[in-house]
C-alpha cells in the first residue's frame, strides 16, 4: 500500500514538472536556425527559466507576418526598415539590437564575372548582370532576399533573364543550390561559415557598408494579442541581451570563425 502511494506520488511530482514548463514561440530568420547558434543558446534559456522555446524558422518577411498574426510570442529578425513598419503599427514592442554579422557575396573560385575585383557591392551586381553569370536569390521575402532587392537597386539594374534564378528556398538550401550550379549568391556570413565545409564557393565580394546584417528581437504586442506569453517573451529578451546570452552569442564558432558579434557586450 505506501509503495503504491509512493509511487503515485512520485508520478503525480513528474506530471506537475512536466505541466510547469513553459512554452515559448518564436519565428526567426533561417540565418540563425540554419547556423547552429539556437541550437547552443536555447538549451540555457529553457533551463534558466524551466521553459521549451519552439522555433519556427522562414524568412524574415513571413516570419514578421506570422508574429503579427500573433501565431508566436516572439520574433528573431535581420530586416531593419520592414521591422519598424511592423512596430509603428503597434503589431511589435519592445525591440532590441541582439547581434549582427554581415552579408557576403559568394561565387565559383574561377570568378566568370570577375567581382574580386569590384570596388563596391552595387559593381560587383553589376559585373555579374553585365556577363549574365548565374545568380541564384532566396526569392522569399527573407531579410537576405530584402538586402539583395535593395542591392539590385542601388545598383539600377533589374535583374531578369536565364542568369537569375528565384529558388523562394532558405538560406542552406539556396547555398546547397549555388554550389550545385557554381553561381553566385548573397548570403549572410553566418551561414557561409556554418556551410563551408560543405560547399566548394568561396566568399568574392565583402566589405561594403551596406552589407551590415543587423538582428533584432521583438515581443508580439500582448494589448494586441491577448493571449500570447508576454511574460515569458520578456525574459527571453532580457536574456539574449544580457551579459550571459550575449557571451553565448560572441563565443559561438564554427572552425575557429565568429558568426555573430554581440551588440550589448564588447566583441573583445
Amino acid at each position: 500500500m505506501i509503495k503504491h502511494v509512493i509511487v503515485a506520488v512520485s508520478l503525480f511530482v513528474i506530471a506537475a514538472s512536466v505541466q510547469a514548463i513553459e512554452h515559448l514561440r518564436i519565428a526567426t530568420t533561417t540565418s540563425t536556425d540554419n547556423s547552429g547558434l539556437l541550437a547552443v543558446l536555447h538549451p540555457v534559456f529553457e533551463q534558466k527559466f524551466n521553459a521549451k522555446v519552439d522555433v519556427i524558422a522562414f524568412g524574415t518577411g513571413k516570419a514578421l507576418k506570422i508574429g503579427s498574426n500573433g501565431d508566436v510570442d516572439l520574433v528573431f529578425v535581420h530586416a531593419p526598415a520592414a521591422e519598424l513598419k511592423y512596430v509603428e503599427q503597434g503589431a511589435f514592442i519592445d525591440r532590441k539590437a541582439v547581434m549582427h554579422n554581415d552579408f557576403v557575396i559568394i561565387g565559383p573560385e574561377s570568378d566568370p564575372a570577375s567581382i574580386a575585383q569590384a570596388q563596391s557591392a552595387s559593381q560587383a551586381l553589376q559585373m555579374i548582370a553585365k556577363t549574365e553569370a548565374a545568380f541564384i536569390s532566396r526569392g522569399d521575402d527573407s531579410g537576405t532576399h530584402k538586402k539583395e532587392q535593395a542591392l539590385w537597386i542601388a545598383a539600377d539594374i533589374k535583374p531578369e533573364g536565364a542568369w537569375y534564378l528565384q529558388v523562394g528556398q532558405s538560406m542552406g538550401a539556396v547555398l546547397t543550390i549555388a554550389d550545385e550550379k557554381q553561381a553566385y549568391t548573397l548570403t549572410d556570413r553566418g551561414t557561409q561559415i556554418a556551410f563551408d565545409d560543405k560547399i566548394s564557393l568561396d566568399i568574392l565580394y565583402q566589405g561594403d557598408e551596406v552589407l551590415f546584417n543587423p538582428y533584432h528581437v521583438m515581443a508580439v504586442n500582448p494589448a494586441v494579442h491577448g493571449h500570447v506569453n508576454y511574460e515569458l517573451a520578456t525574459k527571453y529578451i532580457n536574456f539574449v541581451t544580457s551579459e550571459q546570452g550575449q557571451n553565448i552569442i560572441k563565443d559561438f564558432r564554427k572552425s575557429d570563425q565568429q558568426l555573430f558579434y554581440p551588440d550589448r557586450i564588447s566583441p573583445d
